[in-house]
């Protein structure tokens, strides 16, 4: 039996259900099918970064920064704690709660909007591109086709798995089973220095473990502003981790006393021994089962399904969105995409900046960035200046005992123009909205120099660094 829909959504995770929900506010009949299904059996709506990345990484952070800073800082305050002890269970079973608020609030909100809410396997089937057709199969396995004017492919990602360092689920886990321990591993290596693999090491680095990275590249975070990296590779080693650039892994041995990583650097064939492995090199677009033959859909090298600027496939009618296209694979990407393709079915006007999509890595100092680099702008020729302004010369940093890093600000000198800003301090998270809003319309470096900022905030910092790019900076002594 087949039913009808306006638009069907495969995937209801950051991308698929905002699609699912802005097309039902547009009036159109809608359904989103969804499989994710947690280590306990139950299934729930959100994808990977509602279950296993975005919001049970961030609960660990803050529950590990808390106790952190309950051992190190809090004697600043005059609050004198001794003998703090953590309970892992505790905090699982917080960061649990966490997860199953927010799932449950994906399928009210899903609800709330009209979107028929489909548990099991979503696959497209050949169509004629007026008519679309899913196969669904349920959790029991029963098999249902659906029709549709259009359908949405938003099935995300998974981790990428090593081919020398296979998932055990035990020893060696990817970035969800990093979530789940239910002890501190007292050594544990994490392979890949990117935002993954340093947020899950910041996690149990300050809850005890001793944290070994080991990256491949021989540079750190390449994506950021050279200058931010630097800062945060100063932090990170000086709260414990072991960052080892250059560090190519070839294989691993499990026994009694543990995994022995065998890798290679500049001084040749080297061995680490740990406890546990957290194999954080990446993901991958998930297509597994995706698309039934001669569906018109392309698919390119490396997994990710073609499409052009407003995230059409090549299929009539047939769109795909998220981790599983081109673009940075980030839930608030996949999120506006997922909104511009419903508003476009809807034939609204939509589109996504991709030229101003925030970056945050949600370590301590926080990283976040919007724009290019200092190292792009000066390698497409355009002439630039800078404005930096330093945390240590915020007093409200300073009244927080985090002032460390610094707000960057790169602008061009003809026209004024803010090409990026990069953030490495506290709540470098949130201070970059500013910029995004302010470079979405296309702000000059005056533009924030002319904006009052309330004292004593840390977004004076925003501020102070546009002064700073034409060196009339208030706070801090001008170069």
């Amino acid at each position: 039996m087949s039913e009808l829909f306006d638009v069907v959504v495969i995937g209801a995770g950051p991308a698929g259900y905002p699609a699912a929900i802005r097309a039902g506010q547009n009036k159109l009949k809608v359904a989103c099918i969804d499989e994710w299904k947690n280590h306990d059996g139950t299934y729930a709506f959100g994808g990977t970064c509602l279950n296993a990345g975005c919001i049970p990484s961030k609960a660990l952070l803050e529950s590990s920064e808390l106790y952190h800073r309950a051992q190190h800082e809090f004697a600043l305050h005059g609050i004198k704690i001794s003998g703090a002890t953590f309970d892992v269970a505790t905090m699982q079973a917080r960061k649990s709660k966490i997860v199953k608020t927010s799932t449950q609030g994906i399928a009210g909100l899903l609800k709330g909007a009209g979107v028929t809410a489909l548990v099991g396997h979503g696959k497209l089937l050949k169509s004629d591109g007026t008519n679309n057709q899913v196969e669904f199969t349920d959790k029991d396995g029963k098999v249902q086709i659906l029709s549709a004017r259009h359908v949405v492919l938003a099935s995300g990602s998974i981790p990428t798995e090593l081919r020398s360092l296979p998932f055990d689920g035990a020893q060696i886990v990817d970035s969800w089973g990093a979530l789940e321990f239910d002890a501190v591993p007292a050594r544990l290596g994490v392979i890949g220095a990117g935002v993954i693999g340093l947020e899950l090491g910041s996690v149990w680095n300050r809850l005890g473990a001793k944290v070994t990275v080991l990256e491949a590249l021989d540079s750190f975070l390449p994506m950021a502003d050279q200058a931010v990296s630097a800062e945060a590779l100063k932090h990170l080693k000086k709260q414990g981790l072991d960052v080892k650039l250059g560090a190519k892994v070839s294989g691993a041995d499990k026994g009694k006393e543990g995994v022995t990583l065998k890798y290679t650097d500049a001084k040749g064939e080297q061995t680490l021994v740990v406890d546990k492995v957290v194999v954080a090199i990446g993901r991958r677009p998930f297509t597994g089962n995706l698309l039934g033959e001669g569906t018109g859909v392309e698919v390119d090298e490396r997994g990710f399904v073609k499409v052009d600027h407003e995230c059409r496939t090549a299929a009539a009618n047939v769109w795909a969105i998220g981790d599983l296209v081109r673009g940075p694979m980030l839930a608030h990407k996949g999120k506006e995409e997922g909104v511009v393709v419903a508003d476009l079915i809807a034939g609204k006007h939509g589109e996504v900046n991709y030229d101003i999509i925030p970056s945050v890595i949600y370590t301590a100092p926080e990283i976040a960035w919007v724009g290019q680099t200092e190292q792009q702008v000066k390698a497409s020729g355009r002439p630039y200046k800078i404005g930096s302004f330093p945390f240590m010369a915020s007093g409200r940093a300073r009244a927080m005992e985090a002032a460390v890093g610094f707000c960057k600000m790169i602008s061009a000198t003809d026209d004024d123009q803010v090409l990026g800003v990069h953030i490495i301090g506290p709540m470098a998270g949130e201070l970059i909205a500013e910029a995004v809003l302010a470079m979405e319309y296309s702000a000059s470096t005056e533009d924030f120099q002319r904006t009052i900022h309330a004292h004593p905030t840390l977004s004076e910092a925003v501020h102070e660094a546009a002064l700073a790019a034409d060196k009339i900076a208030i706070d801090f002594p001008n170069r």
